[in-house]
């Protein structure tokens, strides 16, 4: 596993008057996510510290991807280098780079998770797949999980936990569960079918 450290270009998507425009397409949104790329493009790129693999996003949900740049942009989510990709992002340009994301899926590789029981957590996550499907037309927005990184998923469901992500609903969902069920989540949704680098 690679121990490289999350960084994408500081410039990678500053606000111009071209882009201000209404109406970004998914054309645009390929040339701003091109800083992007190294991170996001990178089979179980990782993390230093804490250790996780950078999260898979080929074949996101555009409405997802969209709220959850906009959450880095007003540092909802704790994420540096993430922090400072999104600072002069505008609103269009997170929709127009979500669209590539979402029509962008790359080949599927298998998930890396340490750790859990994905037997145990499918019982588990019963709760979660009513929002967290992975049919794009069903008009949910909540993230697809098939096929994320087990060992993304937990930091992420921890971060719920202890309020570093901010969302009531999500910190009710997961709050009473211990690090190991967690894991067993987490496993569960690693070990199926999913989303992908972006190609």
């Amino acid at each position: 596993m690679k121990r490289v450290l999350v960084i994408c270009g500081l410039f990678l998507i500053m606000a111009t008057p071209s882009q201000a425009k209404k109406g970004l397409d998914a054309s645009a949104g390929k040339d701003a996510f091109e800083t992007c790329r190294g991170c996001h493009s990178t089979p179980n790129y990782s993390n230093v510290a804490p250790v996780f693999y950078v999260p898979k996003i080929g074949g996101q949900r555009k409405a997802y991807l969209a709220s959850a740049l906009m959450s880095y942009k007003h540092e909802n989510r704790a994420r540096t280098s993430m922090l400072a990709n999104s600072e002069n992002l505008t609103e269009d340009m997170a929709v127009a780079i979500s669209q590539y994301i979402e029509v962008s899926a790359g080949k599927v590789t298998k998930a890396g998770y340490t750790g859990g029981d994905a037997k145990k957590g499918e019982a588990l996550a019963a709760t979660c797949t009513g929002c967290h499907t992975g049919d794009l037309k069903d008009g949910m927005t909540a993230p697809i999980l098939a096929g994320q990184h087990g060992n993304y998923l937990v930091k992420v469901m921890q971060d719920y936990q202890s309020g570093v992500r901010k969302d009531a609903v999500m910190q009710s969902m997961v709050g009473a569960f211990s690090e190991d069920e967690l894991k067993d989540i987490a496993a569960y949704f690693a070990n199926q079918k999913g989303l992908s680098i972006v190609k």
